[in-house]
């Protein structure tokens, strides 16, 4: 497993959100129908309904979009072809700022590391 490659994945996604590049942002996920995105209490399912949700929360309105950064704090081998991945995430400069924690789980797939399965917690105030 490589750790850069991996982390690669989170800094181009985070370069992408801070660019308004909502496509860009998402092609950090792989895009199949089981990609499970789970954040505020609730559970989508697939590439596409996580990039709709994006896509209406974001798409007409890039002030809320803010500033994006990931602090990433632990990465673990799942065998060769996975990898969990734990940190931190903090949204600034934006309408509704926040900060929480994020695990992730990597599949190495023939575009590259993408993520499988996303869940992102907000920190209580």
């Amino acid at each position: 497993m490589d750790r850069t490659a991996v982390t690669d994945v989170l800094d181009r996604q985070a370069k992408a959100w801070n660019a308004g590049d909502l496509t860009g942002y998402m092609d950090g996920y792989a895009r199949i129908d089981s990609l499970i995105f789970t954040s505020g209490g609730k559970v989508r399912t697939g590439w596409q309904d996580a990039f709709d949700h994006y896509q209406k929360k974001y798409a007409t309105n890039r002030k809320a979009m803010g500033h994006l950064e990931f602090a990433v704090t632990q990465v673990d081998a799942v065998g060769a072809d996975g990898a969990v991945v734990l940190g931190l995430w903090k949204l600034t400069e934006s309408e509704h700022p926040g900060e929480g924690v994020f695990s992730l789980v990597f599949e190495r797939r023939p575009e590259g590391w993408r993520i499988i399965h996303d869940h992102t917690s907000t920190s209580t105030p």
